[in-house]
């Protein structure tokens, strides 16, 4: 074989090395619900914790909205305290676009036009009081409930859920809510 031969198949072994590397390095897909009912998915969800986006490091009173649309859109307003129970509120309007032959469990959320980041509805109880809200890149996650707190047990089985979907717990982040106010 010739020098170059040599190289080539030194470079095409450490290039193939690399791939099976990456390969093996990622996770396996997020499995979402099989079927969300949308008109009952719709109305106010609190964020009970959530390993969260740069916006939403020291929210408080986090709450996720969400009204379909007669486009088939989903109309989103996210609000939440800044740095305090009683901190300034921010409001953030994305929209959610679902993604056709998902059982409705694969969104597309746009805050800027045209990137719709991913967002998967991993986990949704029966009675549409709890959900899981995650993403295939494991970066954030969001745990919501129909109430701005859920009992301990339920909090430690969501979190569990989180954990087994691969995410790093100790990233999560416990969202507080003025209890007196959301009575």
């Amino acid at each position: 074989m010739t020098t170059q031969t040599l190289k080539n198949l030194f470079i095409m072994t450490i290039f193939a090395s690399l791939l099976g590397a990456c390969a093996t390095n990622q996770k396996p897909q997020i499995t979402t619900v099989a079927q969300v009912d949308i008109p009952k998915f719709m109305g106010a969800w609190y964020v009970i914790a959530a390993i969260p986006t740069a916006i939403e490091t020291a929210s408080f009173n986090a709450v996720e909205s969400y009204h379909l649309d007669d486009d088939g859109t989903i109309a989103t307003t996210f609000t939440f305290n800044k740095g305090s129970l009683d901190g300034k509120i921010k409001t953030y309007k994305p929209r959610g676009f679902i993604v056709d032959g998902s059982g409705n469990a694969r969104w597309g959320m746009q805050f800027i036009w045209p990137i719709k980041a991913e967002y998967l509805i991993a986990y949704l109880d029966e009675n549409y009081t709890q959900t899981i809200i995650a993403r295939n890149a494991r970066d954030y996650v969001w745990i919501m409930a129909r109430t701005p707190q859920v009992e301990d047990k339920a909090y430690a089985d969501l979190v569990k859920k989180v954990a087994d979907m691969g995410y790093d717990i100790s990233q999560l982040r416990k969202v507080p809510h003025n209890l007196l106010e959301n009575k």
